[in-house]
């Protein structure tokens, strides 16, 4: 076993020795394991019932045979899935005992590490893989109230099937095993698997904790006390603020999406303010986040209560050097690779990303570079809230340059954006719509869409609604960068079905003129009223404007099949009759093939 806890799979493709195949009383397989030390094998709940005896095998173990060992769920150590008012699940964790231990070799831990982004793969025994069977996914964020989180398959062919539920998930970047395969959502559902990681499993079963490493995410001096002494000292307003960026939660904001910087003040002199603080930390993690402290806040408003998961490290770095508090994030990010490169380095090119909560920013040892290092966080896409003690000159720095600035810089990309939107693609949508009609549901789409940017524009420019106040108290600008993308989007499907229509109404009108003179050479034969009323109303419909084109193409081949009758000569001039084909092919051209400059009428 690493000391750093894990047992180190590397690109092996092989069984790990730790991987538990459980197996019922009548030989069915009824999921996966995780060998935690010689004689405790993790899994869910489900698997197992609490007084069911099922057998524990070791598929990756050295030698021929497959041991084969009785187990049972160990003491109290099973906590079944139960669902609240919501619909939200938790627990689902079991720990089992073995009649006979195995060797300690064979056994992993559990690992601490932020779970946004990572790749993973899981290990476990579907009955149509008996043997064992290793499956990707991405972890793409928490999902409902217990920490859980959610794993998405590269094809849905890769998604996770009964015999995977109480296997490992191994992380690619770090080769530990971080958490525990719940069971899948079926496809209408989205196609997703679910994970418990190890802090989610901790908190239903402390015992684990024996077996899991790696460091906690939130530092002692910011939880809230297990006597719950400070339970009355709450701002509920500023709760309320907490537990909306914890959740990336901004709907009372009006907007949709949350902040990736918040900047708070938490005066020393303000115990109420520090222990509102303390408590939705506590909340936020999966770990500290117990029956006991949820059900210490039962009776608050619904809105103070972040959910599990809200964030990856919580830091009190009053008096702590930046490279202290660099190399703590490291480790919690999971960077243990290249370690002979300065930590700022390996933060800069990590592809995770964390939400982190600093408290002390100005109380560190060196809060300029501190801030460096947080500006290069957030540069990355990381989630910061940075709590400080004063308003001094570096939350003064820290406002400017991680809201204020940023806030603007956006501004003006999107302002630059709704421009070009409004421009050449609105002109051009805007002069087909006048010339030819057809496609209504896509121009009424693009229409809608582009009504939306020239309002977002004329309130961006005018410095109105939304944006009459500073770029950091504005709304989230992510709802109007929405708005444009999904311009960006409609216009053009637009824009191509009017080029098309556009396309096919001259092309109509080129095969009109050769049928009407052919109708006219015809014409001695005798007067044909019905001929010149069909071509009237064909000319008059592809001449129009704007032309609706389905219904000039229907005139035109009403009067295209009349001259079309056997007997009538072609409209090519050579004289030879038409045989009696039936109706005559009307060509059309690839769009692809199709020229899209000029400006026919």
């Amino acid at each position: 076993m690493e000391a750093d806890g894990g047992f180190g799979i590397g690109s092996s493709l092989a069984t790990p020795p730790w991987a538990v195949r459980l197996r019922r009383a009548n030989g069915k397989i009824a999921g996966s394991g995780i060998l935690l030390s010689p004689d405790r094998v993790l899994t869910c709940a489900h698997v197992v019932g609490r007084d069911e005896e099922v057998t524990a095998e070791f598929v990756g173990a050295a030698g021929i045979q497959v041991p084969r060992v009785a187990a049972r769920v160990t003491g109290g150590a099973y906590r079944p899935e139960k669902r609240d008012a919501d619909g939200d699940p938790s627990g689902d964790v079991a720990l089992l005992e073995l009649d006979r231990p195995r060797p300690a070799a064979e056994a992993t831990t559990l690992h601490r590490v932020s779970a946004p982004g990572r790749e993973v793969r899981m290990y476990g025994f579907p009955a149509a893989y008996n043997g064992g069977l290793w499956l990707p996914a991405t972890i793409v964020g928490g999902c409902g109230r217990d920490g859980q989180v959610q794993l998405r398959p590269p094809s849905p062919a890769e998604l996770a099937r009964p015999g995977f539920s109480g296997g490992g998930v191994v992380d690619l970047a770090t080769d530990r095993v971080i958490g525990m395969v719940l069971a899948s959502a079926p496809e209408e559902g989205g196609g997703y698997s679910f994970m418990s990681p190890a802090e989610t499993v901790v908190q239903h079963l402390p015992e684990v904790g024996e077996w899991t490493v790696g460091q906690t995410a939130v530092d002692e001096e910011l939880r809230s006390p297990e006597t719950g002494d400070d339970r009355s000292l709450l701002d509920e307003p500023f709760a309320e603020r907490l537990a909306r960026w914890l959740r990336g939660d901004a709907r009372i904001r009006g907007d949709g999406a949350a902040r990736q910087v918040k900047i708070s003040l938490v005066p020393d002199a303000d115990p109420a303010r520090a222990a509102t603080l303390r408590r939705a930390i506590t909340l936020a993690d999966r770990e500290l986040r117990s029956r006991v402290s949820t059900g210490r806040v039962s009776l608050d408003a619904p809105g103070t209560v972040p959910a599990a998961g809200g964030l990856d490290l919580a830091l009190q770095v009053s008096g702590r050097g930046t490279d202290e508090v660099a190399e703590r994030i490291a480790r919690r990010m999971g960077l243990w690779q290249r370690l002979d490169l300065p930590v700022a380095e390996r933060i800069a090119a990590a592809r995770v990303t964390i939400t982190l909560v600093v408290v002390g920013v100005d109380a560190a040892a060196d809060p300029a570079s501190l801030l460096d290092l947080l500006a290069l966080l957030v540069a990355r896409g990381s989630r910061v809230l940075l709590v400080f003690r004063t308003a001094g000159a570096h939350f003064a720095r820290a406002r400017e340059e991680l809201l204020l600035r940023p806030a603007q810089e956006r501004r003006v990309r999107l302002g630059e954006r709704l421009l070009r939107i409004t421009g050449a693609p609105a002109r051009e949508l805007d002069g087909l719509m006048a010339r030819v009609h057809g496609a209504e549901e896509l121009t009424d789409r693009a229409v809608d869409a582009l009504i939306h940017v020239m309002a977002a524009r004329a309130e961006l420019t005018g410095g109105q609604g939304a944006f009459a106040g500073p770029p950091d108290e504005a709304p989230d600008l992510a709802r109007y960068e929405r708005m444009a993308a999904r311009a960006e989007q409609r216009l053009p499907a637009a824009v191509a079905a009017l080029r098309e229509l556009r396309f096919r109404r001259d092309e109509l009108r080129g095969l009109l003129g050769p049928y009407r003179r052919l109708h006219e050479e015809g014409a001695a034969r005798g007067e044909n009223l019905e001929a010149d009323d069909l071509y009237l109303t064909a000319h008059r419909l592809l001449y129009e404007r704007p032309c609706r084109v389905p219904a000039a193409e229907a005139a035109v081949r009403r009067f295209l099949d009349l001259v079309d009758r056997p007997g009538q000569p072609p409209p090519d001039g050579t004289g030879h009759p038409r045989a009696a084909e039936g109706p005559a092919h009307v060509p059309v051209a690839d769009v692809g093939d199709r020229h899209e400059g000029g400006t026919p009428s």
